[in-house]
């Protein structure tokens, strides 16, 4: 049964630190693949600032290229918004019956994961596989069922940073795949208008 990751997340746009994480994950666990899913609307963020769906997972295409260790998922495009990620769990889950699937998630989900739809039911019968992000210690929730710490490098990137640099003029072309950068500038994306 292949072990594969589900790596959830807005990308907006997907950085260098995302394909870290990524990378990190299929070398240096026992997942043999991971998958973006590409989240059209987190319960918990504001829907304004996203840019359109396609063109974050065109975004993350662009930066898996030709992997075959990753693949961008737009299997909640077509589920019932907003997207609850044990809504999009049971459904690959029944889709791929031969798949073992664990969550990838950064330290910094941990303190909200009880607000999460359902989430006893994902923390026993999901392995939850936790990388560090800053001001969040693992330790603390460790005792939870599934979850397993991963010593991933601290990567201090985030989108929402990259997004206000393009809006003030600043070049962060090498804060992204070289190619997700040139997308980015091509389309004018996250520019003050």
């Amino acid at each position: 049964m292949k072990k594969t990751g589900l790596y959830f997340g807005s990308f907006n746009p997907v950085h260098i630190g995302h394909m870290a994480i990524a990378n990190y994950m299929v070398e240096f666990t026992d997942i043999d693949q991971l998958w973006f899913i590409v989240s059209p609307q987190n319960p918990f963020k504001k829907k304004s600032s996203l840019l359109a769906d396609h063109h974050r997972l065109a975004l993350l295409n662009t930066a898996i290229d030709s992997s075959l260790l990753f693949k961008a998922s737009n299997v909640e495009f077509h589920m019932p918004k907003p997207s609850y990620t044990i809504d999009t769990l049971a459904y690959l889950g029944e889709k791929y019956p031969d798949r073992k699937f664990v969550l990838i998630m950064g330290s910094d989900n941990l303190p909200t994961l009880h607000k999460w739809k359902n989430f006893q039911q994902i923390v026993e019968n999901y392995e939850i596989y936790v990388y560090p992000r800053p001001g969040i210690s693992i330790d603390d929730y460790v005792n939870i069922a599934k979850i397993v710490k991963v010593d991933a490098p601290l990567i201090e990137i985030s989108s929402s940073f990259i997004r206000k640099s393009i809006a003030t003029g600043k070049d962060v072309s090498y804060f992204m795949p070289a190619k997700v950068a040139e997308y980015v500038s091509e389309m004018h994306f996250y520019e003050k208008k």
